[in-house]
């Protein structure tokens, strides 16, 4: 089968097309044929690692956390899908050497796969995983809001998420919508503008208007219950101003800078909770419960992708798989995404 694979970390040069045979799957394990692979920064920046030449985990990985295909074997004690089922991957890749979904068909633990609702397309499927799962938990992280999301679980929240055109910020707009949330987004631009709203905020806004707070408190003049935080170095001052009294920060990138300078005096007396969010670390259960919410809101046409949603889809087939990971690392928008084989 053809397999990209990288031997250690670099450029996307260093990601290279082999030909390896089909392993079987073992106790608890899904081989799923990869019909569309998605490719997020994540990906490239483990990739890349934090020097070029850096010795892997491995003797070679596979690259890519998310994906979407059909199952294709099954090993024993697998209860929740069956051959021939459609599927989406999360985590494919994570402490695994051969499980990322760039290649024809890949072995992975069960509880990293789910069943694709029978509406949802390949190109929806392998676009879920990194950034859904993220949304959807920072969605569920408030101190009084719900612990897992349908619709009206949100009904009477403010909901503001900052970055709404990338991929995160756009499933957490969609998401939050789905379950009843005014949502408010900011972005850099007219054309980003128009991408969230396309995804579905009701509100969207400039983050470089000089009356941005302004703005947002005349839609929350109690300040916003929630933030969905891509850039917490460049933006706490504006979140402290816009937050509510026990209102809820949930940061799940450095967009900016690592470093984030916080009024203590200013956050207690408001009693903000931050919260921070990493998809790899945050637990199998919670996971989980993500795919559930996500499954759902697939089944009621709630997390749409390509341009007319608000997500402009970018195609590679997988022998360009280093131009995919170029393109993501140039800070693209949209979603790009590998065709691996036909559905």
């Amino acid at each position: 089968m053809k397999t990209i694979v990288y031997s250690q970390t670099g450029d996307p040069s260093v990601l290279q097309l082999v030909d390896r045979p089909m392993r079987e799957p073992g106790a608890g394990e899904v081989r799923v044929r990869i019909v569309v692979s998605g490719v997020n920064p994540t990906d490239w920046k483990s990739r890349r690692g934090t020097v070029p030449g850096e010795t892997l985990a491995f003797a070679d990985v596979v690259p890519n956390q998310d994906g979407a295909g059909i199952v294709d074997a099954i090993g024993d004690d697998v209860k929740t899908v069956v051959v021939g089922d459609r599927v989406w991957l999360a985590l494919a890749a994570y402490q695994r050497a051969d499980g990322g979904t760039a290649q024809e068909y890949a072995v992975l633990p069960a509880e990293r796969v789910f069943a694709l609702p029978p509406e949802t397309s390949f190109d929806q499927g392998a676009s879920l995983g990194v950034p859904a799962v993220t949304a959807y938990r920072a969605l569920t992280v408030a101190e009084d809001g719900p612990r897992s999301l349908l619709p009206g679980a949100l009904a009477g929240k403010t909901v503001l998420v900052a970055g709404g055109a990338g991929a995160v910020g756009h499933a957490a707009i969609q998401l939050a919508r789905w379950a009843g949330a005014i949502v408010i987004t900011t972005v850099s631009g007219p054309a980003k503008a128009a991408l969230a709203a396309a995804a579905g905020a009701h509100h969207v806004l400039t983050y470089t208007d000089s009356d941005v707070v302004t703005q947002i408190r005349s839609i929350a003049p109690d300040g916003v219950d929630l933030i969905v935080e891509v850039a917490p170095a460049q933006n706490s001052t504006l979140d402290l101003a816009v937050i509510r009294n026990r209102g809820s920060i949930a940061v799940y990138a450095n967009n900016g800078g690592d470093l984030v300078t916080l009024d203590v005096r200013k956050h207690f007396s408001l009693n903000v909770r931050y919260q921070f969010v990493l998809l790899y670390t945050v637990g199998a259960e919670v996971v989980q419960q993500a795919a559930a919410g996500i499954n759902a809101a697939l089944s009621d046409g709630a997390l749409d992708v390509g341009a007319d949603a608000g997500l402009p889809l970018h195609r590679f087939d997988l022998a360009h798989t280093a131009d995919a990971h170029a393109l993501v690392e140039s800070g693209v928008t949209g979603k790009v995404l590998i065709d691996v084989a036909a559905a």
